[in-house]
């Protein structure tokens, strides 16, 4: 992450019980636990919506760190996509970055602001698991974020595309980072994104 001048980066971090995350694990003013949000609801946008406002000062950036979703599926429920957007809109939320889905998912440019639905792993502890091959999840990626403080708008997304393999992250062969490019490409038409491949099999995110 990234953010070009003096600034600072604010992460929030938040679970939700799609992601199969149990409400007695919630934390409480007397017990440790998840920062959980019941729902995708206008109260907890508000409640979002205060957490910023009393941190935030220009020139900082503030990401919400979500965990939300099934661990496999491309889809990304309306709901998500409504209530990304309503924390750009009116909670003061930069970046949003999901994750809980095992391999990556489409990307969005809202308002100059990246959302990543799902962000996939960086090391886990699913290789040798069948049954979900067609989604990859041993390829991954690494995100490069610079934003622009005095904006809050995105300037560039860079991705490194690894290969997690015996606890490593390792480099990736050329048509290990197309097939991301691909999955990326047709996730993100929805969303009008896309990926361009660099001669160093690193990737960059375009938008309209």
């Amino acid at each position: 992450m990234e953010v070009e001048g003096k600034g600072r980066v604010i992460v929030f971090s938040y679970g939700l019980p799609s992601s199969g995350i149990p409400f007695n694990w919630a934390a409480s003013q007397d017990r440790p636990g998840v920062n959980l949000l019941r729902s995708l609801s206008n109260p907890a946008v508000q409640r979002i919506k205060q957490q910023v406002q009393a941190v935030k000062q220009q020139r900082d950036i503030v990401v919400a760190s979500i965990h939300w979703g099934s661990n496999w599926g491309y889809d990304i429920p309306s709901e998500q996509r409504k209530f990304a957007h309503k924390l750009i809109d009116d909670a003061g939320v930069d970046i949003i970055h999901g994750h809980s889905s095992h391999h990556v998912k489409g990307m969005e440019v809202y308002k100059e602001r990246p959302i990543i639905y799902g962000s996939g792993d960086f090391l886990n502890d699913y290789e040798g698991i069948s049954g979900y091959e067609n989604f990859r999840d041993d390829l991954a990626l690494m995100y490069f974020v610079s934003m622009d403080p005095t904006t809050g708008k995105l300037v560039r997304l860079h991705m490194t595309p690894i290969r997690i393999k015996r606890f490593k992250a390792n480099h990736v062969s050329r048509k290990d980072a197309l097939w991301l490019r691909d999955v990326l490409n047709r996730e993100g038409k929805k969303f009008r994104t896309r990926v361009e491949m660099n001669q160093d099999n690193t990737l960059t995110l375009k938008w309209n």
